[in-house]
């Protein structure tokens, strides 16, 4: 049984729609919410109440989070804090900091409390990352051709490294590694929501590739699920299906700009800096090549489907933002 649960990374969307549904759960006696800035309200932010989630103002770079851990007596961790995109104000070399070694303390913190007996760390498919020498689809198994090198995906490789080194060193303790596909849905801010929502969506010239993405609602209960049941090991989670980009783009009924790769690179460098749209280099690669995952071992593992579909996720999310095709019909 689950009694006190710590959730990193509260003070963002899926974060606190995580701890919000633990903290209604009456199976659970406490939920503690950890970040290095507050929540924006308890209700605000959209329309999220944390209940009675205790918020902890806590860097997990700092050597702080054994101490709460080992004053609240946890016995599950959820860690949700990975950024996925630097902020204006830090910028790359605090994101990566923030990413690895945060885990790394978190995860000290663990291998040392004598309470903590379940960890969950959200990771993402981007760890695949995307080359023209792709399979089809990914499973966990796979190896990627072109391991990442940039910005969160290389982050997301290095933390599944102290993930898996933490998992051998205690076997005694239950890990789950869940590699999200892009998350999608009415409150979901991020470098690719906001790239559909631009007036214009360039892209690369000559490649359409298959986008992958899992609906806020599927990823919360996926989570929930993981933090409250015993299922060791690493798993993909995405919604059934694929969209071509170009499909995105007919759905969200805006034109596409097709450009050479080097202007392209060009326009995204002159975004990012204005703080409009992260164009990183694993985002361009992704535009590029694209990129499918098999959610099969999840599915067996929870006998469970997620509910809405790629294409669901993403006219769910068109909808909450007022984007529809021209002419108003879905192709």
């Amino acid at each position: 049984m689950t009694h006190t649960v710590l959730v990193t990374g509260v003070s963002r969307h899926v974060g606190a729609r995580m701890a919000s549904v633990l903290a209604a759960d009456p199976d659970i006696s406490r939920v503690i919410g950890v970040d290095t800035v507050p929540p924006p309200s308890l209700t605000r932010d959209g329309g999220i109440s944390l209940g009675r989630t205790e918020f902890v103002r806590v860097d997990l770079r700092s050597p702080d989070i054994a101490q709460v851990i080992a004053a609240a007596d946890i016995d599950t961790v959820v860690h949700m804090s990975l950024v996925s995109a630097p902020s204006r104000s830090a910028g790359r070399a605090v994101m990566k900091e923030h990413n690895v070694i945060g885990t790394m303390q978190l995860l000290g913190a663990c291998q040392r409390s004598a309470t903590v007996r379940r960890v969950v760390v959200r990771s993402t498919t981007a760890v695949y990352g995307s080359s023209p020498r792709d399979p089809a689809v990914f499973t966990e198994d796979l190896e990627p051709h072109d391991s990442p090198s940039h910005g969160y995906a290389k982050d997301a490789v290095e933390v599944e490294g102290y993930v898996r080194g933490f998992a051998r060193r205690r076997p005694d303790m239950t890990v789950s590694l869940l590699r999200f596909a892009n998350f999608m849905g009415p409150g979901v801010d991020s470098p690719l929501t906001r790239y559909f929502t631009q007036p214009v969506l360039p892209t690369v010239f000559g490649f359409d590739p298959r986008l992958q993405f899992v609906h806020e609602d599927d990823a919360v209960e996926v989570l929930r699920r993981m933090a409250t049941e015993d299922h060791p090991g690493t798993y993909n989670v995405a919604g059934a299906g694929v969209l071509l980009l170009s499909q995105c783009a007919r759905r969200a009924g805006r034109p596409s700009l097709p450009l050479f790769e080097p202007a392209f690179r060009l326009l995204g460098d002159a975004a990012r800096r204005a703080g409009l749209v992260d164009y990183s280099p694993e985002q361009v690669r992704l535009m590029s090549y694209g990129r499918a995952v098999d959610c099969s071992r999840l599915e067996s593992e929870l006998g469970w489907k997620p509910k809405f579909t790629t294409g669901a996720a993403f006219d769910d999310f068109l909808l909450s933002r007022g984007l529809h095709p021209l002419g108003g019909v879905r192709h």
